[in-house]
Protein backbone atom coordinates (compact mmCIF):
# COMPACT_ATOMS: atom_id res chain seq x y z
CA UNK A 1 0.00 0.00 0.00
CA UNK A 2 1.37 3.40 -0.98
CA UNK A 3 0.35 6.46 1.04
CA UNK A 4 0.67 9.62 -0.99
CA UNK A 5 -1.31 12.76 -1.68
CA UNK A 6 -3.21 13.23 -4.92
CA UNK A 7 -0.97 13.54 -7.97
CA UNK A 8 -2.99 15.31 -10.66
CA UNK A 9 -0.10 17.25 -12.15
CA UNK A 10 2.89 15.92 -14.02
CA UNK A 11 6.30 16.50 -12.55
CA UNK A 12 7.18 18.94 -15.30
CA UNK A 13 4.03 20.97 -14.69
CA UNK A 14 4.74 21.01 -10.95
CA UNK A 15 8.21 22.34 -11.54
CA UNK A 16 6.86 25.03 -13.87
CA UNK A 17 4.12 26.00 -11.43
CA UNK A 18 6.60 26.25 -8.55
CA UNK A 19 8.96 28.40 -10.59
CA UNK A 20 6.15 30.74 -11.61
CA UNK A 21 4.73 30.93 -8.09
CA UNK A 22 8.06 31.66 -6.44
CA UNK A 23 9.74 33.57 -9.23
CA UNK A 24 7.19 36.17 -10.23
CA UNK A 25 7.73 39.56 -8.68
CA UNK A 26 5.10 42.16 -7.99
CA UNK A 27 7.21 44.64 -9.88
CA UNK A 28 9.46 44.21 -12.89
CA UNK A 29 11.88 46.75 -11.44
CA UNK A 30 11.73 46.66 -7.65
CA UNK A 31 13.28 43.97 -5.51
CA UNK A 32 16.32 41.73 -5.48
CA UNK A 33 17.25 38.82 -7.69
CA UNK A 34 17.42 35.81 -5.35
CA UNK A 35 18.83 32.45 -6.42
CA UNK A 36 17.58 29.68 -4.11
CA UNK A 37 19.34 26.33 -4.27
CA UNK A 38 16.27 24.46 -2.98
CA UNK A 39 12.52 25.20 -3.11
CA UNK A 40 12.19 25.46 0.69
CA UNK A 41 14.52 28.46 0.66
CA UNK A 42 12.75 29.96 -2.33
CA UNK A 43 9.56 29.70 -0.29
CA UNK A 44 11.20 31.23 2.78
CA UNK A 45 12.63 34.08 0.73
CA UNK A 46 9.15 34.69 -0.68
CA UNK A 47 7.81 35.13 2.86
CA UNK A 48 10.48 37.70 3.71
CA UNK A 49 10.94 39.47 0.38
CA UNK A 50 7.72 39.04 -1.60
CA UNK A 51 8.74 41.66 -4.18
CA UNK A 52 11.98 39.89 -5.07
CA UNK A 53 12.54 37.94 -8.26
CA UNK A 54 13.13 34.46 -6.84
CA UNK A 55 14.41 31.49 -8.79
CA UNK A 56 14.62 27.95 -7.41
CA UNK A 57 17.47 25.95 -8.92
CA UNK A 58 15.86 22.63 -8.00
CA UNK A 59 12.44 21.15 -7.33
CA UNK A 60 11.25 18.72 -4.67
CA UNK A 61 11.35 16.03 -7.37
CA UNK A 62 15.14 16.36 -7.70
CA UNK A 63 17.95 15.06 -5.53
CA UNK A 64 19.60 18.27 -4.30
CA UNK A 65 22.91 16.42 -3.97
CA UNK A 66 23.05 15.84 -7.71
CA UNK A 67 22.35 18.80 -9.96
CA UNK A 68 23.76 19.61 -13.39
CA UNK A 69 25.37 23.04 -13.73
CA UNK A 70 23.22 23.82 -16.76
CA UNK A 71 23.58 27.03 -18.78
CA UNK A 72 20.17 28.18 -17.51
CA UNK A 73 21.34 27.89 -13.90
CA UNK A 74 24.57 29.70 -14.69
CA UNK A 75 22.60 32.54 -16.26
CA UNK A 76 20.31 32.83 -13.22
CA UNK A 77 23.26 32.88 -10.83
CA UNK A 78 24.96 35.53 -12.95
CA UNK A 79 21.95 37.78 -12.32
CA UNK A 80 21.66 37.04 -8.58
CA UNK A 81 22.12 39.59 -5.83
CA UNK A 82 21.71 36.84 -3.23
CA UNK A 83 22.13 33.05 -3.27
CA UNK A 84 20.33 31.15 -0.50
CA UNK A 85 21.32 27.51 -0.03
CA UNK A 86 21.07 24.76 2.58
CA UNK A 87 24.83 24.48 3.01
CA UNK A 88 26.62 21.82 5.08
CA UNK A 89 28.08 20.70 1.73
CA UNK A 90 24.70 19.61 0.36
CA UNK A 91 25.45 21.52 -2.86
CA UNK A 92 29.20 20.83 -2.91
CA UNK A 93 28.91 18.88 -6.17
CA UNK A 94 27.45 21.72 -8.21
CA UNK A 95 27.33 25.11 -6.47
CA UNK A 96 31.08 25.88 -6.82
CA UNK A 97 30.84 25.22 -10.57
CA UNK A 98 27.92 27.64 -10.86
CA UNK A 99 29.81 30.26 -8.88
CA UNK A 100 32.86 29.90 -11.09
CA UNK A 101 31.06 29.89 -14.43
CA UNK A 102 28.67 32.71 -13.55
CA UNK A 103 31.59 35.00 -12.60
CA UNK A 104 29.28 36.81 -10.18
CA UNK A 105 31.41 38.17 -7.35
CA UNK A 106 28.28 39.01 -5.32
CA UNK A 107 27.51 35.37 -4.52
CA UNK A 108 30.98 33.95 -3.95
CA UNK A 109 31.31 34.84 -0.28
CA UNK A 110 29.05 34.74 2.77
CA UNK A 111 30.44 38.19 3.59
CA UNK A 112 28.46 39.41 0.61
CA UNK A 113 25.52 37.73 -1.13
CA UNK A 114 25.98 34.05 -0.27
CA UNK A 115 23.84 32.60 2.53
CA UNK A 116 23.97 29.09 3.96
CA UNK A 117 21.08 28.06 6.21
CA UNK A 118 23.13 25.39 8.01
CA UNK A 119 25.60 28.03 9.21
CA UNK A 120 22.85 29.84 11.12
CA UNK A 121 21.89 26.96 13.44
CA UNK A 122 23.30 23.87 15.15
CA UNK A 123 22.94 20.96 12.75
CA UNK A 124 22.31 17.36 13.74
CA UNK A 125 24.84 14.56 13.17
CA UNK A 126 28.00 16.61 12.84
CA UNK A 127 31.16 14.52 12.39
CA UNK A 128 34.77 15.31 13.20
CA UNK A 129 35.97 13.49 10.08
CA UNK A 130 34.57 11.61 7.10
CA UNK A 131 35.95 9.51 4.27
CA UNK A 132 34.56 7.99 1.09
CA UNK A 133 34.09 4.58 2.67
CA UNK A 134 31.28 6.07 4.78
CA UNK A 135 29.17 6.96 1.74
CA UNK A 136 27.38 10.27 1.18
CA UNK A 137 27.70 11.79 4.65
CA UNK A 138 28.20 15.40 5.70
CA UNK A 139 30.86 16.33 8.23
CA UNK A 140 29.12 19.66 8.87
CA UNK A 141 25.92 17.90 9.86
CA UNK A 142 22.63 16.93 8.29
CA UNK A 143 21.70 19.66 5.78
CA UNK A 144 17.96 18.86 5.55
CA UNK A 145 17.14 21.18 8.44
CA UNK A 146 14.00 22.75 7.01
CA UNK A 147 11.80 20.16 8.77
CA UNK A 148 12.66 21.55 12.19
CA UNK A 149 10.33 24.53 12.69
CA UNK A 150 12.42 26.24 15.36
CA UNK A 151 15.65 25.89 13.46
CA UNK A 152 13.93 27.19 10.35
CA UNK A 153 12.73 30.22 12.28
CA UNK A 154 16.34 30.91 13.27
CA UNK A 155 17.27 30.71 9.59
CA UNK A 156 14.49 33.17 8.76
CA UNK A 157 15.83 35.66 11.29
CA UNK A 158 19.36 35.38 9.91
CA UNK A 159 18.13 35.64 6.32
CA UNK A 160 16.26 38.82 7.20
CA UNK A 161 19.52 40.33 8.42
CA UNK A 162 21.25 39.28 5.20
CA UNK A 163 18.50 40.84 3.10
CA UNK A 164 18.82 44.09 5.05
CA UNK A 165 22.59 44.02 4.56
CA UNK A 166 22.24 43.68 0.79
CA UNK A 167 19.32 46.08 0.40
CA UNK A 168 19.32 48.45 3.42
CA UNK A 169 16.66 50.69 1.90
CA UNK A 170 14.12 47.89 2.43
CA UNK A 171 15.37 46.76 5.85
CA UNK A 172 12.22 47.91 7.66
CA UNK A 173 10.03 46.05 5.19
CA UNK A 174 12.02 42.82 5.59
CA UNK A 175 11.78 43.09 9.37
CA UNK A 176 8.01 43.63 9.20
CA UNK A 177 7.65 40.60 6.92
CA UNK A 178 9.70 38.53 9.37
CA UNK A 179 7.43 39.61 12.22
CA UNK A 180 4.32 38.53 10.29
CA UNK A 181 5.88 35.23 9.28
CA UNK A 182 7.14 34.52 12.81
CA UNK A 183 3.71 35.16 14.34
CA UNK A 184 2.01 32.75 11.93
CA UNK A 185 4.82 30.19 12.30
CA UNK A 186 4.80 30.26 16.10
CA UNK A 187 1.04 29.81 16.08
CA UNK A 188 1.37 26.80 13.78
CA UNK A 189 4.06 24.96 15.78
CA UNK A 190 1.86 23.96 18.77
CA UNK A 191 -0.93 22.98 16.38
CA UNK A 192 1.43 20.69 14.47
CA UNK A 193 2.82 19.22 17.68
CA UNK A 194 -0.64 18.50 19.05
CA UNK A 195 -1.76 16.87 15.81
CA UNK A 196 1.37 14.73 15.66
CA UNK A 197 1.21 13.41 19.24
CA UNK A 198 0.06 9.93 18.10
CA UNK A 199 3.35 9.60 16.20
CA UNK A 200 5.58 9.85 19.27
CA UNK A 201 7.65 6.72 19.75
CA UNK A 202 6.75 5.25 16.37
CA UNK A 203 9.48 3.49 14.39
CA UNK A 204 10.11 3.75 10.66
CA UNK A 205 12.42 2.43 7.97
CA UNK A 206 13.48 5.14 5.56
CA UNK A 207 15.87 6.21 2.84
CA UNK A 208 18.93 8.21 3.84
CA UNK A 209 18.55 10.76 6.65
CA UNK A 210 16.30 13.04 4.63
CA UNK A 211 13.72 13.51 7.40
CA UNK A 212 16.00 13.27 10.45
CA UNK A 213 14.92 16.69 11.71
CA UNK A 214 11.24 15.81 11.31
CA UNK A 215 11.69 12.57 13.28
CA UNK A 216 13.75 14.33 15.94
CA UNK A 217 11.11 17.03 16.36
CA UNK A 218 8.05 14.74 16.44
CA UNK A 219 9.60 11.89 18.40
CA UNK A 220 9.78 9.21 15.71
CA UNK A 221 12.73 6.84 15.35
CA UNK A 222 14.33 5.68 12.11
CA UNK A 223 15.52 2.20 13.04
CA UNK A 224 16.93 1.17 9.64
CA UNK A 225 17.97 2.69 6.33
CA UNK A 226 16.99 1.41 2.90
CA UNK A 227 20.52 2.35 1.80
CA UNK A 228 23.38 0.08 2.94
CA UNK A 229 25.43 3.29 3.09
CA UNK A 230 24.26 6.86 2.44
CA UNK A 231 23.99 7.37 -1.30
CA UNK A 232 24.26 3.64 -2.15
CA UNK A 233 21.12 2.00 -3.65
CA UNK A 234 19.69 -0.93 -1.67
CA UNK A 235 21.03 -4.35 -2.62
CA UNK A 236 19.07 -7.61 -2.52
CA UNK A 237 20.97 -8.83 0.54
CA UNK A 238 20.43 -5.54 2.36
CA UNK A 239 16.69 -5.60 1.64
CA UNK A 240 16.51 -9.18 2.89
CA UNK A 241 18.02 -8.06 6.18
CA UNK A 242 15.53 -5.22 6.41
CA UNK A 243 12.69 -7.68 5.83
CA UNK A 244 13.75 -9.62 8.91
CA UNK A 245 13.77 -6.38 10.89
CA UNK A 246 10.40 -5.30 9.55
CA UNK A 247 8.81 -8.60 10.54
CA UNK A 248 9.38 -7.82 14.22
CA UNK A 249 6.06 -6.00 14.04
CA UNK A 250 6.98 -2.62 15.50
CA UNK A 251 7.42 -0.59 12.29
CA UNK A 252 4.87 2.09 11.42
CA UNK A 253 5.83 2.50 7.79
CA UNK A 254 8.53 2.68 5.16
CA UNK A 255 9.29 6.27 4.20
CA UNK A 256 10.81 7.72 1.06
CA UNK A 257 11.16 11.31 -0.13
CA UNK A 258 9.40 12.65 -3.19
CA UNK A 259 12.55 12.40 -5.34
CA UNK A 260 13.78 9.00 -4.15
CA UNK A 261 13.39 5.67 -5.93
CA UNK A 262 10.32 3.70 -4.88
CA UNK A 263 11.61 0.31 -6.05
CA UNK A 264 13.30 -0.99 -2.89
CA UNK A 265 10.63 0.52 -0.63
CA UNK A 266 7.82 -1.10 -2.61
CA UNK A 267 9.58 -4.49 -2.54
CA UNK A 268 9.98 -4.31 1.22
CA UNK A 269 6.52 -2.91 1.87
CA UNK A 270 4.82 -5.66 -0.12
CA UNK A 271 6.67 -8.47 1.63
CA UNK A 272 6.48 -6.98 5.11
CA UNK A 273 2.87 -5.82 4.69
CA UNK A 274 3.83 -2.25 5.58
CA UNK A 275 2.62 1.00 4.03
CA UNK A 276 5.07 3.00 1.93
CA UNK A 277 4.78 6.73 2.57
CA UNK A 278 6.04 9.18 -0.03
CA UNK A 279 6.70 12.37 1.90
CA UNK A 280 7.20 15.69 0.11
CA UNK A 281 10.86 16.62 0.51
CA UNK A 282 10.08 20.27 -0.01
CA UNK A 283 7.54 22.75 -1.29
CA UNK A 284 6.10 21.30 -4.50
CA UNK A 285 6.77 17.71 -3.45
CA UNK A 286 3.08 16.91 -3.84
CA UNK A 287 -0.11 18.75 -4.75
CA UNK A 288 -0.77 19.72 -1.13
CA UNK A 289 2.62 21.32 -0.40
CA UNK A 290 2.31 24.78 -1.90
CA UNK A 291 4.20 26.70 0.79
CA UNK A 292 6.13 25.99 3.99
CA UNK A 293 2.99 25.77 6.13
CA UNK A 294 1.19 23.29 3.90
CA UNK A 295 4.44 21.32 3.49
CA UNK A 296 4.45 20.59 7.23
CA UNK A 297 0.74 19.82 7.27
CA UNK A 298 1.08 17.40 4.38
CA UNK A 299 4.03 15.53 5.90
CA UNK A 300 2.29 15.10 9.26
CA UNK A 301 -1.03 14.09 7.70
CA UNK A 302 0.66 11.44 5.55
CA UNK A 303 2.44 9.97 8.58
CA UNK A 304 -0.79 9.90 10.59
CA UNK A 305 -2.54 8.09 7.74
CA UNK A 306 -0.21 5.12 8.22
CA UNK A 307 -1.56 4.32 11.68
Amino acid sequence: MRINSKQFLTRGLKALTLTLALGTANSAVAGLNIFACEPEYAALAKELAPDARIYSATTAMQDPHQVQARPSLIAKMRQADLAVCAGADLEIGWLPMLQMKSANAKVRSTDQGLFFAAEQIDTLDQMSSVDRSMGDVHAKGNPHLHFDPRRLLGVAEALTQKLAQINPDSAAEYKANLTRFSERWNQAIPRWEEKAKPLQGKKVIAYHSSFKYLYNWLGLEQVADLEPKPGIPPSSSHLAGLLNRAKQGDILAIIIASYQSERGADWLGERADLPVIVLPMSVGGNDDSVDLFSLYDSAIDLLLAAQ
